[in-house]
């Protein structure tokens, strides 16, 4: 590789990406607000979806997990 795609790739590297919190101090509180429960809902959809996902190439262990909830919420104690 020349040096000088080198040099520009590590000042790219070096530079400070925008921060997200700059932008979103500019708008309202409530626009920041709905926007972070979007992204909340959106992180939850996606992580159930993984979560089955795993259950179901791993039934196993899935199966196995299943069973020690089982057991913990038998042994809960109010």
């Amino acid at each position: 590789m020349p040096d000088g795609e080198k040099r520009k790739r590590d000042q790219w590297d070096q530079q400070d990406p925008p921060d997200p919190q700059d932008a979103q101090g500019q708008q309202d509180p409530e626009e920041t607000d709905a926007a972070r429960r979007r992204r909340r809902a959106q992180f939850l959809r996606e992580l159930h979806e993984a979560k089955a996902l795993r259950d179901r190439v791993q039934p196993r262990r899935a199966r196995a997990a299943r069973m020690r909830q089982a057991m913990r919420m038998r042994t809960f104690r109010w």
